[in-house]
């Protein structure tokens, strides 16, 4: 990666184009139903969730990745040869090395850039955020592409109908660049609680319990979670690290023009606006069209808010990303004029 010239003045990192992807293929409550003992009322009442995208045998979290990169350089106006910096927050890479973002520079023909994967599950979004924007005020980058991209379906057990009627797949990407007019991301807060590493994790398959035939024939190489556990965690969590983030930035609640949130569970969301005193309206949901996508949730949830013209330049945008580790992230920004 090359040094850029340094800015002149202070600056923030600020989103400067979004796009998204998500596989054509469809996945209903109603075809769940027909796999495992559940119904449309019983996934809808629980979790928000209707229907979510499925990726097919032959497409993998690269590919989901690179088609949303090439649409946020397109809306950003960036050729791929100005990226100094390629990240890649996935849970669900093509291989367990190379990282996924180098594999997505071959796509896109990002020679340039450096480029590395970033672990932190449904909050690899908001961690590469504040990632980001570390390089680009420290005049380290001047243009990065951050990509949240994971294809959880491929390590979901689809027998087990507590976790399979959760998730789905998709990618969003966002073109960050230095801003001078105080607009971008304002401040982050990340923390993680490695004592809860069990309540989401995939058990085998790693260099402590390496995959054997018998594991993979029993479905033990598949995601496990304790949703229980999981919701009572974030509903804790995520309004704490709100409010410390928004005080690192001068902000109360109040001053939150829109909450993007991980779309995990809509009760997980509701649940953590109303303990902020967020009017709903003021509360981007899209759950119930794609269900959980991990690292992509957030910037599928941001590109969609962009496209349906909701969030306006000086507007105070809080996204808050919370799963495997446990981790959580969250950023505040200042919504920028493209």
């Amino acid at each position: 990666m090359s040094s850029p010239l340094i800015p002149t003045k202070e600056c923030l990192a600020a989103i400067l184009g979004l796009g998204m992807c998500v596989p054509e293929r469809v996945l209903t409550n109603d075809d769940l139903a027909q796999m495992v003992d559940t119904s449309d009322e019983w996934i809808t009442s629980r979790t928000g969730i209707r229907q979510r995208h499925i990726a097919e045998e032959n497409i993998t979290t690269s590919d989901l990745a690179a088609e949303a990169a090439k649409l946020a350089l397109a809306d950003a106006n960036v050729h791929p040869d100005e990226l100094d910096l390629i990240l890649c927050a996935t849970a669900t890479g093509d291989y367990i090395w190379p990282a996924t973002a180098c594999v997505v520079q071959r796509k896109i023909g990002a020679y340039r850039a450096g480029a590395f994967d970033l672990s932190a599950a449904c909050a690899g979004f908001c961690y590469g955020l504040a990632v980001a924007g570390a390089f680009i005020q420290s005049h380290a980058a001047q243009r990065i592409l951050l990509i949240g991209a994971d294809a959880l379906s491929k390590h979901v057990n689809w027998n087990d109908r507590s976790t399979c009627v959760l998730f789905g797949d998709g990618a969003g990407a966002a073109v960050l660049g230095p801003n001078e007019s105080g607009q971008g991301v304002l401040t982050s807060v990340l923390g993680a609680n490695g004592d809860g590493l069990e309540m989401v994790w995939l058990p085998h398959g790693g260099t402590r319990s390496p995959l054997t035939p018998e594991l993979i024939e029993s479905s033990q190489n598949k995601l496990i979670m304790q949703g229980r556990e999981v919701y009572r965690f974030a509903v804790r969590v995520i309004p704490e690290a709100i409010q410390q983030a928004l005080q690192k930035a001068c902000l109360t609640p109040s001053q939150v023009d829109w909450l993007v949130m991980h779309q995990a569970n809509i009760r997980i969301v509701e649940a953590v606006a109303e303990r902020l005193h967020i009017p709903k309206e003021r509360v981007f949901i899209n759950i119930d069209r794609y269900g959980n996508t991990s690292a992509a949730s957030v910037p599928i949830a941001l590109t969609e808010a962009v496209q349906q013209n909701l969030l306006k330049p000086g507007q105070i945008v809080v996204t808050a990303g919370f799963g495997a580790g446990l981790a959580w992230g969250v950023n505040i920004i200042r919504w920028n004029a493209k």
